[in-house]
């Protein structure tokens, strides 16, 4: 089921947050994303979260601000089940366009994109991180 978050879904949301970006981006330090993990909960209420719950437990949620997808993220034990394309298809029934920046080191990510019709537009440097990125689009 997906609805949207509440106030109440922070702590298994940045769980989840942390499980994924540390196993989806073993070519970022995990101290990266354990140094984001208390900037990110304090920002997490601007963005609009829906989350995907299975036995009244979170397994995945997806962030936008506007038109740009913050990120999708599935606990690893529940992805390749169709989780991550069911809250993305939520995202595109409630908006004409999108955009998300995937890193290029991301094969699976970006491959994933793809078959849901999103194309590659740009690529530049996450200031951050240091790393590569996509800019993709979906109309």
């Amino acid at each position: 089921m997906i609805r949207k978050s509440n106030k109440n879904d922070i702590e298994q949301i940045m769980k989840i947050w942390l499980e994924v970006n540390i196993q989806t981006h073993n070519f970022i330090p995990i101290n990266y994303w354990k140094s984001q993990y208390d900037n990110v909960k304090k920002v997490l209420p601007q963005a609009d979260i829906y989350v995907y719950e299975k036995n009244n437990k979170i397994v995945g949620f997806v962030g936008t601000i506007e038109n740009y997808i913050a990120g999708i993220f599935v606990s690893s034990s529940f992805q390749s089940k169709g989780i991550g394309r069911k809250l993305l298809n939520h995202i595109k029934e409630l908006k004409k366009e999108l955009s998300i920046n995937v890193y290029t080191k991301n094969m699976s990510a970006i491959k994933f994109y793809q078959k849901e019709s999103f194309i590659i537009d740009s690529i530049s440097i996450d200031e951050n991180t240091k790393e590569e990125q996509f800019y993709m689009l979906w109309k």
